[in-house]
């Protein structure tokens, strides 16, 4: 069976907001898009079709260099419904979600002085949508596959392969599932990191996330609020 090219539909205007982005959350650096979704590759893939609103979890291949902002690569299984949409060339979407941490408001030095803090949610998120390529031939989705497993396997020792399954095996499981190929269209990010709160708040929140002490302890997100949370 040959590829399937469902090209989305030019809907939407590549040059407006997609996503609601205070200007202080704001990032535009594509490299720094990309590292996240990179790093946190299980994405959810956003369809509407005849069959209303549908969404699927898929850990995604990013290829960073191929066409203007990188192309994303994934799978799913040919009893998906969600194929349906895709099929009928609707635009897609894609939400990847990085670190994230409840923010206590008894972190916050200002507490101390005037108590006129609340609650809030750090969190950083990458908003993909782009022209959809479903891949249903047979050596495209096994060089798919051994691409997938091949990015993360790299870092063990020896590394699995999918030549370390039986070819029967494989094959069958390959006839099960679809190829996906989003080139990217537009890519958003969101880096809701305490920006819009003054330099003692946000030494504050990182400290409290670096903490051994706090329940809510998360030395990530700290890490992230110290790159891109000024």
């Amino acid at each position: 069976m040959q590829s399937t090219i469902c090209a989305a539909k030019s809907s939407f205007d590549p040059e407006a907001a997609v996503m609601y982005i205070p200007e202080a959350f704001r990032i535009d650096d594509v490299h720094a898009l990309q590292a996240l979704v990179s790093a946190y590759p299980l994405g959810t893939l956003i369809t509407s079709g005849t069959g209303g609103l549908q969404a699927s979890p898929l850990p995604f291949l990013l290829k960073p260099d191929v066409g203007p902002h990188g192309t994303l690569l994934a799978h799913m299984a040919l009893a998906n419904p969600q194929l349906d949409a895709l099929r009928a060339g609707g635009e897609s979407l894609v939400l990847f979600y990085g670190p994230q941490s409840y923010v206590s408001p008894s972190w916050y030095p200002a507490k101390r002085r005037h108590g006129k803090v609340v609650p809030t949610w750090n969190y950083a998120v990458v908003q993909v949508r782009g022209r959809v390529r479903l891949i249903e031939d047979a050596g495209r989705l096994r060089e798919h596959v051994v691409a997938l497993a091949a990015e993360h396997e790299a870092r063990r020792n020896p590394p699995w392969s999918p030549d370390d399954a039986p070819p029967d095996f494989l094959a069958q499981l390959l006839q099960a599932i679809a190829g996906i190929e989003i080139a990217i269209d537009t890519i958003e990010g969101k880096f809701k990191l305490t920006q819009n709160r003054n330099p003692e708040d946000r030494e504050a929140v990182v400290a409290a996330l670096a903490s051994d002490d706090d329940p809510h302890r998360n030395p990530t997100l700290a890490a992230w609020m110290r790159k891109f949370g000024t």
